[in-house]
């Protein structure tokens, strides 16, 4: 860590302590952190290729013939609906819409990416392009809850929540799964469903730049650092000799491991959350929007030990373009492709790349034919998503959709493949990493998935 980022965090743990010193504390932080299951986890099977994950999630559904999956024969067959190819849609569309953006070959493996998209363009190299996504769902709520949880009801514990069981914590002072999103909408989609609780997703508001407004509550500015500690561990020694009387509480050890978590959390959290530290080079190559702050958060919260950051591109389903899809890519684009390509030159120069799988997607994609005259529905037969750093080939196109862009129709990649392939890099059986509940072991994977090998490094 660079001497002034120590320093500031010197600074700032002294005057909560009233002058009793950052190491003093430090020990005393360590010597009195008690004992839970986040730090005893499950443990990798095998030897991990990452540590850390990112995903970028566009919510509301990309549409991949426009950034990622060019399609030439739209223009062929513009405004036609072909009879030999099934054009099924959830809702009432028109003919074939060709896209009006150039794709252009980048990088040694001359893969084609959209003009909208010269940032990620210039790093594609660094990039695993999945063309042949597909699910089953072409509702938003069922969708996303199967992509973040592996089932399309909202109980299951979302990918975040297992691999925070699986792998716990590298940094006991911040949570293991963080959530970057404007406003809290989407709790659900962050759960830790039947595993303990103390894996749901901790949200922060990444439209914010000061740490005191992302995070309530930050400070206590009534009481100093050992003053807080004692009445803490008294309200703890409460906690549990309610425990001792009554049986076990999940719910009530979750919360006393949190309140563990948000006394320490003061320690840290002024310095890793407020981007405003990073030198104004870096700031301005992701850009000053929620989206860019919020690829820079992710950044400097895998280099201080989080495991899963989930960030999602919001508030609302931005990406759900069923009108004027081409002015609002436009408008959209430019900030997306900024920062999520300053996020994976930035993992790379700090040598954090290779132990940080980044993964970019969306619930499902859009359709080659027209709604509502210049909009596109959802498509969940056939769609891209892209992955990159943790032990993946960059620079790899898989799989293809049909001629139009409907449905996935070579080396097809599900969800549940996804899942697979990201516990992987990770150091896990997915059939393996599991959990006992209501008589039967639940995985994330259920009962499918298949590690996709060939997207391996």
């Amino acid at each position: 860590m660079p001497d002034d980022r120590i320093s500031t965090r010197r600074r700032f743990v002294e005057s909560l302590c009233g002058g009793f010193g950052s190491v003093g504390l430090a020990a005393m932080l360590r010597d009195q952190l008690p004992a839970n299951t986040a730090d005893r986890p499950v443990g990798p099977h095998f030897a991990p290729k990452a540590k850390h994950v990112i995903f970028l999630f566009m919510t509301g559904g990309p549409s991949h013939m426009d950034l990622f999956d060019p399609k030439p024969a739209l223009k062929t067959y513009a405004g036609q609906r072909p009879e030999s190819v099934d054009l099924r849609t959830e809702r009432m569309t028109g003919g074939l819409l060709p896209s009006p953006f150039e794709f252009h070959r980048h990088g040694q493996s001359g893969i084609e990416v959209s003009e909208l998209l010269p940032n990620l363009g210039g790093i594609v190299d660094d990039l695993c392009v999945i063309r042949s996504m597909y699910t089953f769902n072409p509702t938003h709520t069922p969708a996303r809850n199967l992509i973040h949880s592996g089932n399309i009801a909202a109980t299951r514990p979302s990918m975040g929540a297992w691999i925070s069981y699986g792998l716990g914590t590298e940094n006991r002072n911040l949570p293991g799964f963080v959530v970057l999103s404007p406003g809290a909408r989407g709790g659900d989609l962050w759960r830790a469903g039947f595993l303990p609780a103390e894996h749901q997703g901790t949200h922060f508001d990444n439209a914010e730049s000061d740490p005191e407004k992302m995070i309530r509550y930050l400070r206590n500015d009534k009481l100093d650092a050992r003053a807080q500690r004692r009445q803490l561990d008294l309200m703890q020694a409460l906690n549990r000799d309610h425990l001792d009387r009554t049986g076990g509480d999940a719910y009530l050890d979750a919360r006393i491991r949190a309140m563990e978590t948000a006394y320490r959390m003061q320690f840290e959290a002024l310095d890793v959350f407020d981007v405003r530290n990073e030198p104004a080079s870096v700031r301005d190559e992701y850009g000053e929007t929620p989206f860019a702050k919020g690829c820079l958060l992710a950044r400097r919260l895998v280099e201080e030990g989080v495991r899963y950051v989930h960030l999602y591109y919001g508030p609302g389903q931005p990406w759900d373009d069923h009108k004027t899809i081409n002015k609002n890519l436009r408008e959209r684009c430019p900030d997306m492709d900024r920062g999520s390509a300053a996020l994976i030159r930035d993992l790379k120069r700090r040598g954090l790349l290779d132990e940080t799988l980044v993964v970019w997607g969306g619930e499902f994609g859009r359709t080659p034919v027209s709604e509502a005259g210049d909009g596109r529905d959802h498509n969940p037969y056939g769609f891209t998503m892209w992955l990159a750093g943790g032990g993946v080939r960059g620079g790899l196109v898989h799989g293809a959709t049909d001629d139009f862009g409907f449905q996935a129709v070579e080396n097809r990649v599900s969800i549940h493949d996804l899942h697979a392939t990201v516990l992987n890099q990770l150091g896990f059986d997915h059939e393996r990493l599991t959990y006992r509940y209501a008589g039967r072991d639940f995985r994330l994977t259920d009962i499918h998935g298949t590690v996709l090998r060939e997207l391996l490094a």
